[in-house]
Protein backbone atom coordinates (compact mmCIF):
# COMPACT_ATOMS: atom_id res chain seq x y z
CA UNK A 1 0.00 0.00 0.00
CA UNK A 2 1.13 3.15 -1.16
CA UNK A 3 -0.80 5.64 1.66
CA UNK A 4 1.74 6.38 4.50
CA UNK A 5 -0.35 6.64 7.96
CA UNK A 6 1.17 10.25 9.11
CA UNK A 7 -0.18 11.39 5.72
CA UNK A 8 -3.37 9.72 5.13
CA UNK A 9 -6.17 12.40 3.86
CA UNK A 10 -9.03 9.41 4.28
CA UNK A 11 -10.34 11.02 7.16
CA UNK A 12 -10.55 14.45 4.97
CA UNK A 13 -12.23 12.60 2.20
CA UNK A 14 -14.95 10.86 4.63
CA UNK A 15 -15.22 14.33 6.24
CA UNK A 16 -17.26 15.86 3.34
CA UNK A 17 -18.59 12.16 2.16
CA UNK A 18 -20.09 10.95 5.52
CA UNK A 19 -23.35 10.60 6.35
CA UNK A 20 -26.56 8.45 6.02
CA UNK A 21 -27.74 11.16 3.41
CA UNK A 22 -24.72 12.93 1.54
CA UNK A 23 -23.95 9.45 -0.65
CA UNK A 24 -27.76 9.24 -1.74
CA UNK A 25 -27.53 12.90 -2.97
CA UNK A 26 -24.57 12.77 -4.98
CA UNK A 27 -25.74 9.31 -6.33
CA UNK A 28 -28.93 10.55 -7.10
CA UNK A 29 -27.75 13.23 -8.75
CA UNK A 30 -24.69 11.59 -10.80
CA UNK A 31 -28.03 9.16 -12.14
CA UNK A 32 -30.67 12.00 -13.11
CA UNK A 33 -28.59 14.89 -13.52
CA UNK A 34 -30.01 18.61 -12.40
CA UNK A 35 -32.79 18.66 -10.25
CA UNK A 36 -34.83 20.67 -8.12
CA UNK A 37 -34.60 20.97 -4.48
CA UNK A 38 -38.22 19.08 -4.56
CA UNK A 39 -37.41 16.43 -6.58
CA UNK A 40 -34.25 15.74 -4.39
CA UNK A 41 -36.42 15.68 -1.56
CA UNK A 42 -38.87 13.28 -3.09
CA UNK A 43 -36.01 11.26 -4.16
CA UNK A 44 -34.42 10.80 -0.36
CA UNK A 45 -37.17 9.38 1.29
CA UNK A 46 -36.91 10.26 5.48
CA UNK A 47 -34.79 13.59 4.44
CA UNK A 48 -36.27 16.52 6.31
CA UNK A 49 -36.41 19.78 4.48
CA UNK A 50 -34.01 20.87 7.00
CA UNK A 51 -31.41 18.73 6.66
CA UNK A 52 -31.60 18.27 2.75
CA UNK A 53 -30.39 21.74 3.17
CA UNK A 54 -27.77 21.57 5.30
CA UNK A 55 -26.55 18.93 2.85
CA UNK A 56 -26.93 20.55 -0.47
CA UNK A 57 -24.90 23.75 1.49
CA UNK A 58 -21.99 21.76 2.67
CA UNK A 59 -21.68 19.80 -0.52
CA UNK A 60 -21.60 23.17 -2.65
CA UNK A 61 -19.25 24.61 -0.26
CA UNK A 62 -16.64 21.69 -1.46
CA UNK A 63 -17.58 22.40 -5.02
CA UNK A 64 -19.17 18.89 -5.51
CA UNK A 65 -22.62 20.40 -6.53
CA UNK A 66 -23.92 23.58 -8.16
CA UNK A 67 -26.84 25.40 -7.03
CA UNK A 68 -28.20 27.56 -9.61
CA UNK A 69 -31.41 30.00 -8.51
CA UNK A 70 -33.80 31.28 -10.88
CA UNK A 71 -34.99 34.95 -10.53
CA UNK A 72 -38.81 34.46 -10.89
CA UNK A 73 -41.56 33.65 -8.50
CA UNK A 74 -41.74 31.56 -6.71
CA UNK A 75 -38.31 30.98 -6.63
CA UNK A 76 -36.93 27.79 -9.06
CA UNK A 77 -33.08 26.58 -7.66
CA UNK A 78 -31.30 23.99 -8.94
CA UNK A 79 -28.63 21.38 -8.04
CA UNK A 80 -26.02 19.68 -10.36
CA UNK A 81 -23.26 17.74 -9.53
CA UNK A 82 -20.10 20.23 -10.98
CA UNK A 83 -17.24 18.30 -12.94
CA UNK A 84 -14.88 18.33 -9.81
CA UNK A 85 -17.96 15.95 -7.96
CA UNK A 86 -17.98 13.77 -10.98
CA UNK A 87 -14.50 12.59 -9.65
CA UNK A 88 -16.64 10.85 -6.52
CA UNK A 89 -18.72 8.17 -9.01
CA UNK A 90 -16.04 5.73 -9.15
CA UNK A 91 -15.48 6.19 -5.22
CA UNK A 92 -19.35 5.73 -4.64
CA UNK A 93 -19.62 2.77 -7.05
CA UNK A 94 -16.81 1.45 -4.80
CA UNK A 95 -18.19 1.87 -2.05
CA UNK A 96 -21.28 0.32 -3.22
CA UNK A 97 -19.63 -2.67 -4.27
CA UNK A 98 -17.65 -3.43 -1.33
CA UNK A 99 -20.68 -2.63 1.06
CA UNK A 100 -22.61 -5.23 -1.02
CA UNK A 101 -19.69 -7.97 -0.68
CA UNK A 102 -19.48 -6.76 2.83
CA UNK A 103 -23.24 -8.01 3.10
CA UNK A 104 -22.77 -11.66 1.38
CA UNK A 105 -19.81 -11.82 3.55
CA UNK A 106 -21.25 -11.35 7.06
CA UNK A 107 -23.84 -13.59 5.83
CA UNK A 108 -21.84 -16.50 4.95
CA UNK A 109 -20.29 -15.79 8.05
CA UNK A 110 -23.13 -16.42 10.34
CA UNK A 111 -24.27 -19.45 7.90
CA UNK A 112 -20.95 -20.93 8.83
CA UNK A 113 -20.85 -20.11 12.31
CA UNK A 114 -25.04 -21.44 12.82
CA UNK A 115 -23.80 -24.79 11.32
CA UNK A 116 -21.21 -24.93 13.84
CA UNK A 117 -22.94 -24.94 16.76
Amino acid sequence: MKIEPESCRVDDALGILVGKWKPLILLHLLKNGTQRFSELKRSVPGITQKMLTNQLRDLEEEDIIARKVYPQVPPKVEYSITEYGRSLEPILNAMHEWGTNHIIHKREKMKKESVGD
